[in-house]
């Protein structure tokens, strides 16, 4: 069986989805499944071959939100030769173009919704338009969907007319990567990982740090390392300096995929205070955490925490 992703970006790009489609693909390969990738060009590696998954990376001209506009999408999903189609939302543009030609050429459109399209200021705007208008015809069109955790019908606002056709299936990490290590545990350390922009604002750094200086009253030499980078990464800093916590807050920036690991391992705790239960669809670098061997703490709303 031949099997198209057009996820918006893929690995080596870091981010929720991307580690979905990337995991999911690896194994699909395994099971003797030949699988493509189309994405966008981001980072700028070009097509290749990882792991047994054909990439195609399409330059774009932009984004709208976090979402990268490919002008030769719609001609690469044409030209393809696939039997079944997988698309992922919350990024609209892969998602409409993939359902576009499922329909045309009456293939199988396979839709894991991650979570809600939401968007702040004028984004917002477009998202509500885009709900509903678009997005019901792209739902319409996929034969089957997943959700990656009950939270995900719980929350959505817009799910629930499309449950019949709906499947929770939990995602998994490589445990051959994700694994406890023989390296020392720094004390009172807690570790956080994500993308530092304003697209993943709900992720729920400043509740973390506001959390730290309480905690820092009863334990001085607690440590946060923050990974990860993004245009809120000056803004954080500062924060972290107006709050007091200049000597508790290290703030690593961008950690290579190989490192992820020993990051996880050393600490002593990893915290996941997301926000938003329309925009954190699962949470699965908790599940990474965890195959790690460290305790996790989380908000009630992250996917993961009803596993």
């Amino acid at each position: 069986m031949r099997i198209l992703q057009t996820p918006v970006r893929f690995y080596p790009h870091i981010g929720g989805v991307e580690s979905y489609v990337y995991n999911l693909s690896r194994e699909l390969v395994e099971m003797g499944y030949d699988v493509s990738v189309i994405c966008a060009n981001e980072p700028n590696v070009g097509d290749g071959v990882v792991n047994g998954i054909k990439v195609k990376r399409l330059g774009y001209v932009g984004k709208i939100a976090n979402t990268n506009i490919t002008p030769k999408l719609p001609c690469a999903i044409w030209e393809e030769n696939f039997d079944v189609i997988h698309t992922h939302l919350p990024t609209p543009w892969s998602a409409d173009w993939s359902a576009i030609v499922s329909k045309i050429k009456n293939k199988p459109l396979v839709l894991t919704y991650h979570n809600d399209i939401v968007g702040f200021g004028f984004t917002k705007y477009v998202a509500e338009l885009y709900n509903r208008t678009m997005l019901k015809a792209v739902l319409k069109q996929a034969d089957r969907m997943i959700v990656t955790s009950k939270k995900n019908l719980e929350f959505s606002t817009v799910l629930k007319d499309y449950e019949e056709k709906i499947e929770v299936i939990p995602p998994g990490v490589d445990t051959n990567r994700f694994k406890p290590l023989k390296i020392k545990k720094e004390e009172n350390s807690i570790f956080f990982l994500s993308v530092l922009d304003r697209y993943h604002e709900y992720k729920g750094l400043s509740y973390l740090l506001k959390a730290l200086k309480i905690v820092k009253e009863e334990i001085k030499d607690v440590k946060l390392t923050v990974g990860g980078s993004g245009e809120l990464l000056d803004y954080y800093r500062k924060m972290a300096h107006s709050l007091g916590l200049e000597r508790n807050v290290e703030f690593a920036g961008y950690i290579p995929d190989e490192r992820i690991p020993y990051y996880y391992n050393r600490s002593s705790l990893f915290a996941l205070p997301s926000t938003s239960p329309q925009q954190e669809g699962f949470g699965i670098v908790l599940l990474e955490a965890m195959a790690c061997g460290i305790p996790v703490v989380a908000s009630e709303i992250v996917g993961v925490a009803d596993e």
